[in-house]
């Protein structure tokens, strides 16, 4: 299965909303984050990547329509070239309020999610696609304006989509040429349902 959508949003730009979103649009499962806690497996191949060690997307991805958030979404430009024919989608908000947000959640204390390889993948990802100091506002927020700008002028118009949680389902509708569903857009994981789920153990 070809990827259909290439995530180039960072984390906390309303990328698990998306995943829910994108996984009833396309009746496939959305490569996410959470999809490497549930494949440790995976971790080493990240992390390669992050050293420069590109996997076979086809390989890692397989089953998947899409893929958002970290870290695939920090190869956007690899996957977009791999799967010519998929959306690139950057979800995108305020930069100030993102960087909050990244503060009051997955920056505060990322852990290991009880697998070291899994934090030295991140922190690999990171000091090559990001910066090194998730603490550091100008670094982070001039990282995450780069991001955008960089994805604007690289891809072309009729493949980019520039989303945020507020659109909803119209805009990825119409990109996918799909019918919008009758049912609410899934705003999920918020800021304050991720502290919920650290303080009953769900986040380590």
């Amino acid at each position: 299965m070809a990827l259909r959508v290439v995530g180039a949003g960072f984390g906390r730009t309303g990328t698990h909303s998306l995943k829910i979103a994108l996984e009833q649009l396309l009746g496939a499962p959305c490569y996410h984050m959470v999809e490497v806690f549930q494949h440790p497996e995976h971790v080493a191949d990240w992390h390669a990547a992050a050293l420069g060690d590109m996997p076979d997307w086809d390989k890692l991805l397989d089953g998947y329509a899409a893929a958002v958030d970290w870290p695939a979404s920090a190869f956007w430009p690899e996957l977009s070239k791999h799967y010519p024919d998929a959306l690139v989608l950057l979800s995108v908000r305020d930069a100030e309020a993102w960087w909050r947000s990244t503060q009051n959640t997955i920056f505060h204390d990322p852990g290991d999610h009880g697998n070291p390889a899994w934090r030295a993948m991140v922190e690999a990802l990171f000091a090559a696609r990001f910066t090194a100091d998730q603490h550091d506002h100008d670094a982070c927020v001039a990282a995450f304006n780069e991001n955008t700008n960089r994805v604007k002028t690289t891809i072309a118009s009729d493949r980019l989509l520039v989303w945020q949680a507020s659109d909803g389902w119209e805009p990825i509708c119409n990109a996918l040429r799909l019918p919008v569903p009758a049912v609410p857009f899934p705003l999920t994981n918020t800021s304050q349902e991720w502290a919920s789920r650290r303080e009953s153990a769900d986040i380590k």
